[in-house]
């Protein structure tokens, strides 16, 4: 895709991935995804906002054949999708100077052997003057490793917010609009990347606000032109405040468990808690953390392999460990054919879940009218805590 005027001459520069499916070898990418560079031009100096993935560079060397100089490269953030093409561009423009956070110094010349004397460090609040444009800095640690920052162009009124607030999605449309797809795809972010580090973000946000901003363009996705519409939904993302909603991961070899989260799911229903479940033999595990982030309840169904849980249930418990949801509490339902640790293994998998652990339902072979009966009284004990 060519070079795109986003504003006043400010370019949007990067690529479309339209076919990468798995991002760190983890995380779904059912639409693909974009590596957005900028390129800001000022009467002075010119400035170029991150690169692309080395693999696509060809794209954006592309985009950068008509213009002759480029004064500062800038690295929001060290990893290989936002800096990765940085040495390759650094030769095309050997007077360019490349500008990062303190703690990303070490890792630009760790991981990219950038040499230490074409690096400039800038501090938390510093302005970089472009002539009759500046852009000033502000660092946003863990959103989502510990050296990332954001940009704020003052003239424009535009951050340029890296990975905060940005979107797997790869679009032929430069700005977001009002459209829940892109919205719906940036909580799939969230949920994946960003969700550990939800409490440090809240600090982040608090920063951002204070600046007068009408365009948010990160590193993925499309730009946000109604930026109140993700500042809002990052806000409540990140909050304590969860729904009147339980997410049920679970998987059936034989029937048993399925016929126990049927029920379950039934019964809480008739208690009018909304549920959600994911079969998980077959399920979008982004899909999973998606529900993860604003649910009260998490109820593991497992049967048992070996005395533990099934694996898919391990890794679906180590993931919810990983991405630590504003979780408040959680069950285990399962079944067994002679004997079962599945509810020890699991809450051992959790520590870093703060939940309140309700109990467990397991039976012996096939549920029987004691198992629905324990079964109805998790139902009534979820919507009860729910209800506080």
């Amino acid at each position: 895709m060519n070079a795109r005027n986003i504003k006043n001459g400010v370019m949007l520069l990067g690529v479309q991935d339209w076919s990468r499916r798995l991002f760190d070898s983890l995380i779904p990418l059912p639409d693909g995804t974009s590596y957005n560079s900028y390129l800001i031009p000022g009467s002075e100096k010119t400035a170029l906002i991150d690169t692309v993935e080395p693999e696509l560079v060809e794209t954006f060397l592309s985009q950068l054949q008509n213009v002759p100089k480029i004064d500062y490269i800038v690295s929001l953030h060290a990893e290989q999708d936002h800096s990765g093409s940085i040495p390759i561009i650094l030769k095309k423009y050997p007077e360019a100077k490349l500008i990062c956070s303190p703690k990303a110094k070490p890792l630009l010349m760790d991981h990219l052997g950038v040499l230490e004397s074409k690096i400039k460090v800038v501090e938390d609040g510093e302005v970089l003057s472009l002539g009759d444009r500046s852009l000033r800095f502000i660092h946003t640690p863990w959103v989502h490793w510990p050296e990332t920052m954001s940009a704020y162009l003052a003239e424009e009124k535009m951050l340029f917010s890296c990975d905060f607030m940005g979107s797997h999605l790869a679009s032929t449309t430069m700005f977001a609009g009002k459209n829940p797809a892109v919205l719906e795809a940036a909580k799939r972010y969230y949920a994946e990347i960003m969700m550990p580090f939800r409490q440090m973000i809240k600090g982040n946000m608090e920063k951002v606000r204070k600046l007068e901003i009408e365009i948010i363009a990160p590193s993925h996705g499309p730009l946000w032109d109604f930026p109140e519409i993700i500042m809002s939904a990052y806000e409540d993302w990140i909050s304590d405040t969860v729904g009147n909603k339980v997410v049920i991961p679970f998987i059936s070899m034989h029937g048993s468990t399925a016929k126990m989260v049927d029920f379950l799911t039934s019964e809480l229903a008739d208690r009018k808690v909304e549920v959600h479940l994911f079969d998980l033999a077959v399920t979008d595990i982004g899909k999973l953390a998606m529900e993860l982030v604003d649910a009260a309840t998490v109820v593991i169904g497992t049967p048992t392999v070996h005395v533990g849980p099934h694996p898919n249930v391990a890794y679906a418990a180590t993931l919810a460990n990983a991405i630590k949801p504003k979780l408040k509490y959680a069950a285990v339902i399962g079944s067994y054919g002679w004997a079962t640790k599945a509810v020890e293994h699991i809450t051992g998998m959790i520590p870093a879940l703060k939940v309140e652990v309700l109990g467990a339902v397991l039976c012996k072979g096939d549920p029987k009218p004691e198992t629905y009966e324990q079964l109805r009284d998790l139902a009534e004990l979820i919507a009860t805590k729910h209800s506080q």
